[in-house]
């Protein structure tokens, strides 16, 4: 019987991502996205589960309520892991798998959701939960002449006056 580190090892190497290994348990993994840049993911192996937790983006400045309804309305549609709030209010996501489960088949299939989960959640996010300094951003960064390329997914917070 293949040891599960070994099948995490050989999944990450063949997948080329970037990871730190902490001990024999602990693998700290960086997943490039499009609209949130990178995803910090960290593999725990268990006694009997895999634990897969990736952070999302901190705690909301504004809207919380409407920030973990969405949250947990996207749950529902979700596999192999769950936004989750922890005691600060940062979001994450989270999930657990029975170690007999992890196959390099199987941990691509969790780590690509959640590469997609906080890629494609992220400017929404961001939206609900941040518009205040959003705006100004968009304020501060005109007023100075700085670059705005970075805020064009928000272009309609852009303040009008």
């Amino acid at each position: 019987m293949t040891d599960v580190r070994d099948v995490i090892v050989a999944a990450l190497d063949e997948a080329g991502h970037e990871y730190v290994r902490h001990g024999g348990d602990v693998f700290e993994v960086e997943l490039p996205g499009e609209r949130k840049l990178k995803t910090a993911c960290r593999l725990e192996v268990g006694r009997h589960a895999l634990g897969v937790h990736a952070f999302v983006a901190r705690h909301p400045d504004e809207n919380h309520e409407a920030v973990y309804r969405w949250l947990l309305e996207r749950n529902l549609k979700l596999y192999g892991v769950a936004f989750a709030v922890d005691s600060a209010g940062d979001i994450y996501l989270d999930g657990r798998m029975p170690l007999e489960a992890v196959t390099a088949q199987e941990l691509d299939r969790v780590l690509g959701a959640v590469l997609s989960y906080a890629d494609e959640s992220f400017n929404t996010i961001l939206e609900l939960g941040f518009a205040s300094s959003i705006r100004k951003e968009w304020r501060w960064r005109e007023s100075r002449g700085e670059s705005t390329r970075n805020l064009d997914a928000f272009r309609h917070l852009r303040p009008t006056d």
